[in-house]
């Protein structure tokens, strides 16, 4: 796939630098290049791509700085954006691009390529050396985390939290929601129900982060606006939102957001007790139920605890109660 961008001034830059792992990455902040076009799966706003390196870099604009990404072999040779900017002598002047979308037989191989070098880089470094240990997971497993989160490529929780093989049960959907036990059945309590009564986890962990489009989408969005599975879905945090608006009305569309994430957080994790063989076993104490909030603008993460005990959902709606909140920078 190749993304030619017309105008003035040309440079070469990947279109694919996003496949490089973070560990890779020059920076501490790790952000798709790609990440200016706008989404159609979430309908997120254009945000311009800033050019000014012509030495095959793509530098990405963010509210808390710049991010300069580094480039995978192959995509360098056979991945390219073209950027001609009219007189551009500067990233401010990068502005009105349009992007085309063509073909190339070469990128599909080039992208399995790099994905075969990391499977077996894989094998030789983590498999081969911890053989015991995957042959016990070979036979079962037991997790000790559910967790629940955004399918968003840029927070995946094995990366950030270093989780390994057989140490989390983990299911992702767009904005890390639980529905309620009314909502019928879906992929996500399906895997709570898995494993929660049959691996016997002893935590569930939602978490949700900075930017997340879901719910960007869901507080811009008209309550009766069901034209998509994305609206669908996503109306189900319908109160997080609520209780956003009525909490903070004074600020701004881009705070709000950043506050309802926090709050769908905490909707999903009451959600949770709406399902019995959970409530039972979080009021037991055998299971704990915890949410998280990963910035990734900042590479900094919020955990906190749900006091199931004190916390109760009634006909009225929900009474939630957190502890033990603790911060990692």
């Amino acid at each position: 796939m190749v993304w030619r961008i017309r105008s003035k001034a040309r440079w070469i830059v990947p279109s694919m630098a996003s496949l490089r792992p973070p560990s890779i990455s020059k920076d501490s902040f790790h952000c798709p290049p790609l990440s200016g076009f706008t989404s159609s799966l979430v309908g997120l706003p254009k945000r311009s791509l800033a050019c000014s390196d012509p030495k095959n870099q793509l530098i990405y604009s963010a509210e808390a700085g710049e991010n300069h990404s580094g480039l995978l072999p192959s995509v360098e040779r056979n991945l390219t954006l073209r950027l001609e900017a009219s007189g551009a002598s500067s990233a401010q002047d990068c502005t009105n691009i349009k992007a085309e979308n063509v073909y190339d037989g070469n990128s599909r191989v080039d992208l399995f390529g790099e994905m075969k070098m990391r499977f077996l880089s894989f094998k030789k470094h983590k498999y081969l050396e911890e053989r015991e240990h995957f042959r016990t997971l070979a036979e079962a497993q037991a997790p000790k985390f559910m967790v629940i989160a955004c399918a968003d490529s840029r927070v995946c929780p094995s990366n950030i939290l270093g989780f390994q093989p057989g140490e989390a049960f983990i299911i992702r959907n767009v904005a890390n929601l639980v529905p309620p036990l009314e909502n019928g059945p879906s992929e996500t309590n399906a895997a709570l129900e898995f494993a929660v009564n049959t691996l016997q986890v002893e935590n569930i962990l939602v978490i949700g982060h900075s930017r997340c489009g879901g719910i960007e989408t869901l507080m811009s969005m008209q309550d009766d606006d069901n034209s998509s599975f994305i609206h669908s879905w996503i109306i189900k945090a319908k109160t997080a939102k609520l209780r956003a608006k009525a909490a903070v009305p004074h600020l701004n569309f881009e705070q709000q957001c950043r506050h309802c994430e926090r709050e769908s957080i905490n909707n999903s994790l009451m959600n949770l007790l709406t399902y019995p063989w959970i409530e039972e076993r979080a009021k037991k104490d055998m299971l704990s139920i915890h949410g998280g909030y990963y910035d990734f603008l900042n590479c900094t993460f919020e955990k906190w605890d749900l006091d199931a005990k004190n916390s109760n959902v009634t006909e009225k709606g929900a009474r939630y109660l957190v502890k033990d909140t603790m911060y990692w920078y």
